[in-house]
């Protein structure tokens, strides 16, 4: 798929600036600039002849005030060994707020509270953006408290529990990607399946978890919730399908597996429940549901403008894809 034209390749087409573009784009003359007739002709004709269409988002947001939008991470994005977890992330809001003709903030200096980073603090530097985009597993509930009593306009990538109103956010669908986990093992025979994780405490991890009960109720399976376990014990309750929450746990069980003289998924099938956040084998083709990453952070900076723009509480979870793997038989 062809690359979309921003306004930086017209620009550069043009050899003029992108505020040049924008100007010409919106018909503005901002501060008393003005635009020679020819530069404005040479800016129409590269137009004319690429076919750009202006993107919407960039002409909604054209009028705010500073055209900065925040970045808020509750985890260190780099460098770090769950770095590759949040780089695609990123790379969507980045893409997204290009764009949109946006500059990004990332907040990095928030005062830890007991080891946590905090948006809210004496210094708070939040409402230097027109509005912020939050990513991390956990989200502290009084920021978010604070943010929807104060108004400040914020997009959540990840589902969030109301905190005094809604929460604006953009997540995937757990509940959805485990529902069909579930289906396809049992489809296979299985009877006896395991959540293994902590199952708690991110909305990410109890959506997972809910989905995972939902479906073995629905298929009149077995399911058994095990927060921490080894090879052994669930070898013991008689499983023959575990479902990780965490990847490099399932890569572990695999592996463990394999050196028992087991066979998987002969033996015991091992499903995976989204992206490594810890370094985990590469060997193991674990069979799961892949996270739309890169287009959560495109959606979310896309929430952000509708907040912006309208005053609205979006809430969207995107569809997790299937991946077959050769863990599942």
């Amino acid at each position: 798929m062809a690359k979309r034209l921003t306004q930086q390749d017209i620009a550069r087409m043009a050899s003029v600036s992108q505020a040049t573009v924008s100007l010409v784009l919106n018909n503005r003359q901002d501060g008393g600039v003005r635009i020679a007739p020819e530069t404005r002709a040479r800016v129409l004709e590269v137009i004319r002849r690429t076919g750009y269409v202006a993107n919407p988002i960039a002409r909604r947001l054209h009028d705010h005030r500073n055209r900065i939008l925040g970045v808020f991470t509750y985890e260190a994005v780099f460098p770090s060994t769950r770095a590759d977890f949040y780089q695609p992330f990123l790379e969507g809001i980045e893409e997204q707020a290009e764009e949109a003709g946006c500059d990004l903030l990332l907040f990095t200096s928030a005062t830890a509270v007991g080891g946590k980073r905090r948006i809210f603090s004496d210094d708070s530097r939040i409402r230097l953006a027109d509005g912020c985009v939050l990513l991390g597993r956990s989200i502290d509930r009084d920021d978010l408290a604070q943010l929807v009593a104060e108004g400040i306009p914020f997009v959540s990538i990840g589902r969030r529990d109301d905190a005094g109103g809604p929460v604006p956010h953009v997540g995937a669908d757990y509940r959805a990607a485990v529902r069909d986990l579930v289906d396809r093992t049992v489809a296979l025979g299985h009877r006896r399946l395991a959540y293994l994780g902590v199952g708690a405490g991110a909305e990410s991890s109890a959506d997972r978890l809910r989905g995972f009960r939902e479906a073995v109720a629905a298929q009149g399976a077995e399911g058994t919730h095990v927060p921490f376990g080894g090879l052994d014990q669930l070898l013991d309750a008689g499983i023959t399908a575990v479902l990780a929450e965490e990847v490099s746990d399932g890569a572990a069980l695999v592996l463990a597996a394999r050196e028992r003289g087991l066979s998987v998924p002969g033996d015991l099938s091992v499903l995976m429940l989204g992206a490594a956040t810890r370094p985990a084998p590469e060997e193991v083709d674990l069979t799961g549901f892949r996270i739309p990453r890169r287009e959560m952070g495109r959606r979310a900076v896309q929430a952000l403008t509708e907040v912006l723009e309208n005053g609205t509480t979006p809430q969207e979870l995107l569809t997790c894809e299937f991946i077959a793997g050769s863990t599942l038989g």
